[in-house]
């Protein structure tokens, strides 16, 4: 059996990083990937996907510039070189994870690995060979998330898809319905729409994007309408029939059926954590209703030695949040002091336009007890915004009333997901909104809407009025 000081089962941007850091820290560390290094996140989430959010961007902007006197005539989508690039993209990122893991002194063991006990894994390597491994100090658990499949609306890869296929469609289908109104399906329903799919959106609750701030949703689907599309809310996907021509998706909203032709179906209701099938039921780790390994803020299972991290660990499943608790779990097993103690993790959805969030929502903010007072700011309002023609969306900061302290801010609009980032620090550090309406911003930049929405929330913003 080959000895390491700790072992990490799954190469995702949790665990390709969990183990760099534990080879920073100079341990011997083993990360067990069964797939590709780098795991959803690089390989089909979030890095092609916004490759081709970007390309999607850029095609609407072709097609709006004439507006500033630029004329661009026969923009075309070229699919199969497009995904050829993307192809690229995605090879550049999962070389460098394996660089990375390399010069940092990780071993990469290519296979299925499954948990015998808490110090051991055996790897069923792609030759079909058995290889066992072990962990002086510690197991980390690493698998992520798997999409989830619909009783009636399985994947064949062709006419009904996962978000795995529907990055690398080579066809832009002339009809396209999306099952679910979350972030996966609306990010990659506009990519394609943006190409010049007719868009349906079936979402089963009464709104898009539940949970995220309405106001910055309304936003969204506004112009999701405004392109063609169309949201049926408050609506079931009941069974599907293949045709000779497509698929026809059958849908019930109060009672109703309604008939829907596609040329393919993107089924994006969700992820589910991957912590199944592979051994930990068998040492006693505690997995609870949904799934989820239970962990303390150290990343520790109640199993002693044994550690999770990223998606299969909680929510959120979101790949900053992974990488961030691999550095808490690298650190913890190497002996140094470190905890999740974040205070927020900041949410991005790549639609167009773009929404970002950090901390909580007015709703959640009186659900708490807070009295709070909410500014908000239109990119309407601001320079920046309206001489790059992107003037859809707001920046709204939510602040308690009592301390003046920045309880969330939410943008959707032009760069939101760069934007995010100073709200994160505001969060964190407990800046008021007097902080940061008094902390100057470049001008003419999109981060002064942060500045002036701050102001806005204490009723002296300078560049709309105040109520």
């Amino acid at each position: 059996m080959d000895q390491f000081d700790a072992i990490v089962l799954g190469g995702g941007p949790g665990g390709y990083v969990c183990a760099i850091r534990l080879g920073q820290l100079g341990l011997k560390v083993a990360c067990i990937e069964e797939e590709e290094y780098g795991g959803v996140c690089l390989n089909w989430g979030c890095i092609p996907s916004k490759a081709l959010i970007a390309n999607a961007h850029f095609v609407e902007k072709a097609r709006h510039i004439s507006d500033s006197g630029i004329t661009v005539s026969d923009v075309k989508v070229d699919v199969d070189k497009m995904q050829d690039w993307k192809g690229g993209v995605v090879k550049k990122m999962t070389s460098g994870v394996r660089s990375l893991l390399k010069a940092n002194g990780g071993e990469m063991i290519e296979g299925r690995g499954k948990v015998v006990d808490p110090k051991t894994v055996e790897v069923t390597l792609k030759s079909g060979e058995k290889r066992r491994v072990s962990a002086s100090k510690g197991l980390v658990i690493a698998t992520g998330s798997a999409t989830i499949q619909v009783p009636g609306f399985e994947f064949d890869g062709k006419q009904v898809i996962g978000a795995r296929e529907a990055v690398s469609l080579r066809q832009i289908p002339k009809r396209l319905v999306v099952i679910g109104g979350g972030v996966i399906g609306l990010e990659l329903g506009m990519v394609y729409q943006s190409f010049g799919a007719q868009l349906t959106v079936v979402e089963l609750t009464p709104s898009l994007l539940p949970g995220v701030d309405p106001d910055c949703v309304k936003i969204v689907e506004k112009k999701i309408e405004k392109r063609g599309g169309k949201v049926l809310k408050n609506t079931r996907a009941e069974r599907l029939e293949k045709t000779a021509s497509g698929v026809t998706v059958i849908v019930s909203n109060e009672g109703k059926e309604q008939r829907i032709e596609a040329d393919v179906v993107l089924v994006a209701v969700g992820m589910k954590p991957r912590s199944r099938g592979v051994g930990l039921e068998e040492i006693g780790v505690e997995i609870d209703q949904r799934g989820f390994v239970k962990t303390n803020e150290f990343c520790e299972t109640n199993v002693k030695g044994v550690y999770a991290i990223g998606d299969v660990s909680g929510q959120p499943m979101l790949a900053h949040k992974a990488s961030k608790e691999g550095e808490v779990a690298a650190e913890v097993i190497a002996g140094h002091h470190a905890a999740k103690d974040w205070v927020t993790v900041p949410g991005i959805i790549f639609t167009d336009p773009e929404i970002a969030t950090a901390g909580l929502t007015e709703e959640q903010a009186k659900a708490q007890g807070y009295t709070i007072k909410a500014g908000k700011f239109p990119f309407a309002a601001l320079g920046r915004a309206v001489s790059i023609g992107e003037t859809d969306g707001f920046v709204k900061v939510v602040t308690d009333t009592k301390s003046g302290r920045i309880l969330g801010i939410h943008i959707v609009g032009p760069s939101a997901s760069d934007l995010i980032s100073e709200a994160v620090l505001a969060i964190e550090t407990v800046a008021t909104a007097e902080d940061m309406a008094l902390s100057i911003h470049p001008h003419p930049t999109l981060g002064e809407a942060l500045m002036e929405a701050a102001a806005a929330s204490l009723g002296h913003a300078i560049h709309i009025v105040n109520r």
